[in-house]
């Protein structure tokens, strides 16, 4: 008799529910968020599982790839497609929550995702890191342009290089100023050079990674865009159609068709953040920068015309991320005219 299992996974436990294959309640117990005690709860029945459902989130990457290594019939259920599925019950609990998942695992209601290989959850760690390190450069920069604005000390037009002189130099009447300043500055300075260590580190993943390079001959596509890509997309035979690449990742418009009515609104702008967000400002680059024209450059060019600057951004953004997939499987170049050579 094959059994099927919820796990409704916290920070500290784990709260499991096993089901036959007619829904009766076999056990329902509690364990440590830690694959091994969640294992060895599993098998106090000594049966097999058909299924066991574990909702995506911060622990489930860890937990899911360990449950695999171990022969257990894991399954990592998409958040969104969950809680719709969970939000009929009336009382939330860690306890219903595991009875709902085993419930969905018996009756095959659920959609699965697809869980990124280790070699990719490193590859998002490195990009996270610099991001966030870039963010707090800029924060610090943007605020002291604002507090020394209120003493009339205007900082202007500025490179990052000479930022830091061009503080000290405004200040330097101001020793209560300077004294303030100058911790700040000495903090961005530490930040930038770490940020420096990040990005090396990023191109030189970059430079050694023949995914990366293929992709680095789209236009627009530099080391930053090719890597998050490859992070995000992970495995090209995810998707059957590489037209399904870009709904994916929220860049189509949403539908609303009832009856009589159907209306078209904006971009559903699900997904991923990190990769949408790449591929809006390669778009960019390919529409307003001064490189080499091409078909898809001209494509956008019309789509401007016709269309409006903004929609003609999220539609290359759109065609780039099909490009893209389509270079990655068929391990093929850009081709920048309409005939091959």
């Amino acid at each position: 008799m094959s059994l099927f299992a919820g796990l409704d996974i916290s920070v500290k436990t784990t709260a499991i529910c096993i089901l036959d294959a007619n829904g009766r309640i076999l056990l329902e117990t509690m364990a440590d968020s830690a694959p091994e005690a969640i294992a060895i709860r599993l098998r106090e029945l000594d049966q097999p599982f058909e299924r066991i459902g574990l909702e995506a989130g911060p622990l489930s990457r860890w937990i899911y790839a360990a449950l695999v290594d171990m022969g257990l019939a894991a399954i990592c259920v998409e958040t969104r497609h969950m809680h719709a599925a969970l939000s009929a019950r009336i009382n939330k609990t860690d306890r219903n929550d595991a009875r709902g998942i085993a419930q969905m695992m018996r009756v095959g209601l659920f959609k699965a995702v697809h869980v990124k290989t280790p070699a990719s959850q490193h590859r998002r760690l490195l990009l996270t890191s610099r991001k966030l390190l870039q963010r707090k450069i800029y924060d610090i920069e943007n605020d002291l342009r604002g507090s020394l604005r209120n003493f009339g000390l205007k900082v202007g037009v500025v490179g990052s290089v000479k930022f830091e002189d061009r503080i000290r130099k405004l200040v330097e009447g101001h020793a209560l100023v300077a004294a303030i300043v100058g911790p700040l500055l000495e903090a961005r300075a530490a930040l930038r050079t770490q940020f420096a260590k990040l990005h090396r580190m990023l191109l030189e993943l970059v430079r050694v990674d023949p995914v990366c390079r293929r992709l680095m001959s789209a236009p627009g596509v530099g080391p930053i865009v090719a890597l998050t890509f490859r992070t995000c997309v992970d495995n090209p035979a995810r998707f059957s159609r590489s037209k399904s690449v870009g709904a994916h990742y929220g860049l189509t418009p949403r539908l609303y068709q009832s009856g009589e009515v159907s209306r078209t609104g904006r971009i559903s702008r699900c997904g991923d953040v990190m990769l949408r967000s790449s591929l809006y400002e390669a778009a960019l680059v390919v529409l307003t920068g001064p490189g080499r024209w091409n078909p898809l450059k001209a494509w956008g060019v019309a789509v401007a015309r016709r269309r409006g600057m903004q929609k003609a951004i999220v539609a290359v953004a759109r065609k780039l991320a099909i490009i893209l997939h389509r270079m990655w499987r068929d391990e093929a170049d850009f081709r920048w005219t309409a005939t091959a050579a």
